[in-house]
């Protein structure tokens, strides 16, 4: 019954679910919904019959003693009732599997800094070894070195950083540190159902698993408004002049892919030092 009722957020044109912990949040929205639409139907109607019965046709001369019936109360009872069980049955476990409950870090994760600036997204990878490098601010630059990695550590020699282009293996979960470089800008993946704020000066954890790759996804919206487009990393907040052409672009791929992708980055970085000895 959860579910079916839940499934009302299929007719409210959000879009498609690519993640693993979206249809919780969809369900949540249908069951929200409903209640909108009960509040709309019942507050609605008792307008309507309000109106009517207390026109001043019907009542030419005040009445001092009111209304004696409770149903009002009950009415307010029940709808505290029912906000109360969407809070404690849907809110509070979802936020806490989301935001607050953050797993421990394993070999099985895709670890990613994502480090937001205006009007860009850079996105770091931790290389070979799995380490981040350190990164300092008096070595940013925004041509070769966006987020300040310090390439003389051992383990910043092998970061990758890629502007706008995020690329994550499907059925993997991906831990993701979201900060930001000027203002506050948000994080937004909507098939991924992932919204969080990027606060300079804080390194906010994200974790999802993608469940369908990019490929699927666009087979998926042929015939949409949306054919030929995939999947896309939005700023949703507004974080300056520029504010509208903040935008990404994420790649969910098989394992494989993935691995060839860093593979292909990482022949970039030996190329560059190969230009640098020279």
């Amino acid at each position: 019954m959860i579910e079916s009722l839940g499934k009302l957020s299929n007719y409210l044109g959000l879009p498609s679910v690519a993640s693993e912990h979206g249809l919780k949040i969809d369900y949540m929205n249908g069951w929200v919904h409903w209640l909108m639409l009960i509040l709309f139907i019942g507050w609605g109607s008792f307008f309507i019959y309000t109106v009517v019965k207390f026109r001043a046709k019907s009542n030419p001369s005040a009445d001092y003693k009111g209304v004696q019936s409770n149903y009002s109360k009950y009415a307010e009872i029940g709808i505290i009732g029912f906000e109360a069980f969407l809070l404690i049955a849907f809110a509070f476990p979802i936020w806490a599997s989301l935001k607050t409950n953050v797993p421990s870090v394993t070999n099985e994760m895709v670890q990613v800094r994502v480090i937001a600036q205006q009007f860009a997204w850079n996105i770091h990878y931790p290389g070979n070894d799995g380490i981040f490098g350190p990164t300092k601010p008096q070595l940013v630059d925004e041509e070769t070195n966006p987020v300040g990695i310090d390439r003389s550590s051992p383990t910043g020699a092998d970061d990758i950083v890629t502007i706008n282009q995020l690329h994550l293996p499907v059925n993997k979960m991906a831990m993701i540190y979201l900060t930001s470089k000027d203002v506050i800008h948000n994080f937004a993946l909507p098939e991924m159902r992932v919204k969080q704020d990027a606060i300079p000066g804080m390194s906010i954890p994200i974790f999802f698993t993608p469940n369908k790759t990019s490929e699927d996804f666009i087979n998926e919206i042929i015939g949409s408004a949306r054919e030929g487009m995939g999947y896309e990393i939005a700023c949703a907040q507004l974080c300056g002049n520029s504010h509208y052409r903040m935008k990404g672009y994420l790649t969910v791929e098989t394992e494989e892919e993935f691995l060839a992708f860093l593979e292909e980055e990482a022949e970039y970085l030996e190329d560059e030092d190969e230009d640098d000895d020279w």
